[in-house]
């Protein structure tokens, strides 16, 4: 079976690179503008464009990691560099969100006179590129924690722009000076619980956690249920980056089984089935497992039976693997 492997979002590199020339231009006009103006919400959404602008870098910097080849001290190769952005672009949304909400603290018990038509102006701009990074990054947030990460940044500045316009329109009909702050304390607020859940899956795909959109004991029923497949123990599913699933395990088969037929339907079923195509089976006979001293018994955690009224299938109480 083939090892060649594509980061799922290195298809996407040309999207993160539009997004971040369109984030990076405007971030300047509208630093410059919000100092001006004196608008903390068009500051607050500067400061988290500028992460933007660094999350986009490292995510392009990390696709460039990932595309390098495997050596002998990296088997896997870098495809990790990945998750390690995400979750760095994740550690900088939480030191955005902080910030803004410190300032917009500040600011409630002294709120500044803020020049409304600027920030309706600039914000305005705003929203029409937002809007647009966020469509080139929308397909791409589906298939990689990555992107994911990128247009989670992007999607904030959307709700940044839209509370700016808000908060402008307020301060220019009303004269309310406690729009700016509001906002800018919601567009933090935002931020922070998908930022959270993208730090979380970050960390389980570092962790070699099973990937969230499988099932870990449906995968190892199906696989027991392969013709001359007698059992599964010692089952592990990770994720070495996203879009790309490996598996390992051994496979104990019946004394007439034809071994590679076995690892050839065991390898379409969870490829045509679950989209694992990274796959590292172990075949054994029950004497050989017997031989090693690792049977795989009915009250073992991680075994999986077929089907035998002899042999009930067991749940898993955990699982992971080392792709050292």
């Amino acid at each position: 079976m083939s090892h060649e492997h594509a980061s799922a979002s290195s298809r996407h590199r040309r999207r993160l690179m539009v997004a971040l020339a369109l984030t990076a231009g405007y971030m300047v006009v509208e630093a410059t503008v919000g100092y001006f103006a004196n608008s903390l919400v068009l500051l607050a959404d500067a400061g988290h464009m500028l992460t933007d602008v660094a999350g986009l870098s490292f995510a392009l910097i990390a696709i460039w990691f990932a595309q390098r080849p495997a050596t002998v001290g990296k088997t896997y190769g870098y495809y990790r560099v990945e998750i390690l952005a995400a979750l760095l672009n994740g550690i900088l949304l939480l030191g955005v969100s902080a910030y803004i909400l410190y300032e917009a603290a500040l600011r409630f018990t002294n709120p500044p006179n803020v020049s409304s038509t600027p920030l309706l102006v600039v914000a305005s701009i705003g929203l029409v590129v937002n809007l647009a990074s966020a469509a080139v990054l929308m397909s791409g947030a589906r298939e990689s924690l990555n992107v994911r990460g990128a247009f989670l940044e992007v999607a904030g500045d959307v709700l940044g722009s839209l509370g700016a316009i808000a908060a402008g329109l307020i301060l220019l009909t009303t004269g309310w000076q406690y729009a700016d702050p509001l906002f800018a304390a919601g567009v933090g607020l935002f931020i922070l619980p998908r930022t959270v859940r993208l730090m979380k899956e970050a960390v389980d795909v570092l962790l070699e956690g099973t990937p969230r959109d499988l099932e870990f004991d449906r995968v190892a029923v199906a696989m027991a249920a392969i013709e001359d497949v007698r059992a599964v123990h010692d089952l592990h599913i990770w994720s070495v980056t996203s879009g790309f699933v490996a598996l390992s395990g051994h496979v104990e088969v019946t004394e007439r089984a034809d071994h590679q037929q076995v690892l050839v339907n065991l390898h379409h079923m969870l490829k045509d089935r679950f989209n694992i195509d990274h796959v590292t089976l172990q075949v054994e006979t029950g004497e050989m497992e017997l031989a090693l001293g690792q049977p795989c018994l009915p009250e073992s955690a991680n075994c999986f039976a077929g089907p035998s009224p002899a042999a009930p299938q067991r749940a898993p109480t955990g699982h992971g693997a080392d792709p050292g």
